[in-house]
């Protein structure tokens, strides 16, 4: 069962799907289990692969996740019998080829578009990027507090981060390489160490340098 959001409100549509995921999970008791951009196949193929007889009820939460080639791939093969999942499936992606949107609305039982007007497109998204890009503890710890504080999922800012992380690398960043290296090995660190993740993001912003 696919719940399908896009659009460029990148903020609005994430709020939006997350307020729904949260209560579907009240209602059932489970957990979320989130895969972004910065997770791995693997990563994504656990997800897939199920609870189990004995696993809590869950609720999947997909954000970007096609801007992986190899998760793009696994995700487009499994469309059909994703649609038919019985767990609840919330997946969000910012922009897509037409084609490729309606192909995976075929799948949804919900579709939800939120795209930013330009002349109000809130920047707020921007803020830890680019605080990221300045190697800025100060703004970086604040502007985390602040996602927090608005009820942000630390693995959502965690993505968030990590798309910015990504498009300094784009620009050839030597930088942003290695944030991008080391913010996609953050969540496997975290869990290996048996850390939450909110600590774990929190203590890598405070020691990011000014590139």
């Amino acid at each position: 069962m696919i719940h399908f959001f896009t659009g460029t409100d990148r903020e609005k549509a994430r709020a939006a799907m997350n307020k729904e995921a949260t209560q579907v999970i009240q209602k059932i008791h489970g957990e979320i289990v989130r895969i972004t951009d910065a997770h791995s196949v693997e990563d994504l193929r656990a997800a897939l692969q199920g609870a189990g007889m004995f696993g809590a009820p869950r609720v999947l939460v997909f954000e970007n996740v096609l801007t992986n080639e190899d998760m793009k791939t696994m995700l487009l093969l499994q469309l059909s019998r994703l649609g038919e999942n019985k767990e609840p499936i919330f997946w969000y992606e910012e922009k897509l080829a037409a084609d490729l949107r309606k192909k995976i609305e075929k799948f949804a039982e919900k579709t939800v578009r939120h795209d930013a007007a330009k002349k109000e497109r809130d920047t707020s998204i921007f803020t830890l990027p680019n605080a990221l890009a300045r190697g800025d503890k100060k703004a970086l710890w604040v502007e985390y507090q602040r996602a927090l504080a608005r009820g942000d999922a630390p693995e959502a800012i965690h993505g968030v981060l990590f798309w910015g992380a990504k498009r300094m690398a784009t620009a050839n960043s030597l930088q942003g390489k290695a944030l991008v290296a080391e913010l996609a090995e953050l969540p496997h660190e975290a869990r290996r160490k048996s850390v939450e993740l909110e600590y774990a993001l929190e203590r890598y912003l405070l020691t990011v340098n000014k590139g």
